[in-house]
């Protein structure tokens, strides 16, 4: 097996710790698997390319090549858990399970609206439509890659956008739930499907990733757990207000956070296998495992 490369040579800038645990470090047999999967991936794609291309292959591609092949292949899993949530719709007609809740959730909510509550939940809710949260997402990318000295951040977070936004399309259009009657609901009302809530999925995925962007970046203990919190309570705030407004059932949240947080673990499981991967010379480890 060859030996790691020093620390020093692969991060001139801090990518892969979070306080004092190195995200490179594997302790679980499932966690274990995913890097001879991912060592196995780098042999593969050297032996198939032709001996002048392999040659002058960079170690630093691989990573991406890596990030990149887990990111598709999580995104599939993704969309076909998208898919596979349908299910749950037809309990909502039958009121069966966690769907009962949806119509008294949504009963008990009208009756804590007044006037002022209404206008500064709905410009708080505003922050997850996409004619705010796209310029939002695009100035923490350009400020996360200023920081970082590097674009990561700003990959990360266009590879989370564009899943969070394919699971919502085929999530809207595989079930096709109406939303709450406009009678229940505070305007401006929507109408597109209402299974899953996009604003609560595509802000509980981008707003924490962006925590976690900032935990993996900063020296500060303290920052480390006070931004990711900030992120977590900011999300589950915008999923809630869904239901407050009457835009979505409370069902539609719970899903969107569900998905939310599966893509997340794909795409953190992605850049943590892309840093352990750089790690390791990329010739060593085609001869690895040979």
């Amino acid at each position: 097996m060859p030996a790691p490369r020093p620390l020093s040579r692969l991060t001139e800038w801090r990518e892969d710790r979070i306080g004092d645990r190195d995200l490179t470090r594997w302790p679980t047999a499932a966690g274990a698997a995913l890097v001879r999967v991912a060592r196995w991936l780098v042999a593969l794609v050297l032996r198939l390319l032709p001996p002048g291309p392999r040659s002058r292959v960079a170690d630093a591609e691989l990573p991406w090549l890596v990030l990149g092949v887990t990111a598709v292949a999580g995104g599939a899993l993704a969309v076909l858990a998208t898919a596979a949530s349908a299910a749950l719709y037809e309990g909502v007609e039958d009121g069966e399970g966690i769907t009962g809740l949806d119509e008294p959730v949504l009963d008990e909510v009208v009756g804590w609206r007044t006037p002022w509550l209404d206008d500064v939940v709905t410009a708080y809710t505003d922050l997850g439509s996409v004619r705010l949260m796209v310029p939002l997402v695009l100035l923490a990318a350009g400020l996360l890659w200023w920081w970082w000295r590097r674009p990561t951040p700003a990959i990360l977070l266009a590879i989370a956008a564009a899943g969070s936004l394919l699971m919502t399309v085929v999530g809207k259009h595989l079930v096709g739930r109406v939303r709450p009657p406009d009678t229940l609901a505070v305007p401006p009302y929507e109408t597109s499907p209402s299974f899953p809530s996009g604003h609560t999925l595509n802000s509980w995925v981008l707003w924490i990733l962006i925590g976690y962007l900032v935990a993996v970046r900063t020296t500060s203990r303290r920052r480390a757990i006070v931004v990711p919190a900030v992120a977590v309570v900011l999300a589950v705030a915008m999923g809630l207000s869904r239901v407050y407004l009457g835009h979505h059932w409370l069902t539609d949240v719970l899903i969107g956070w569900t998905l939310g947080t599966a893509w997340l673990v794909v795409i953190v499981t992605g850049h943590r296998l892309a840093l352990t991967v750089r790690r390791w010379p990329a010739r060593s480890a085609a001869e690895a495992e040979e």
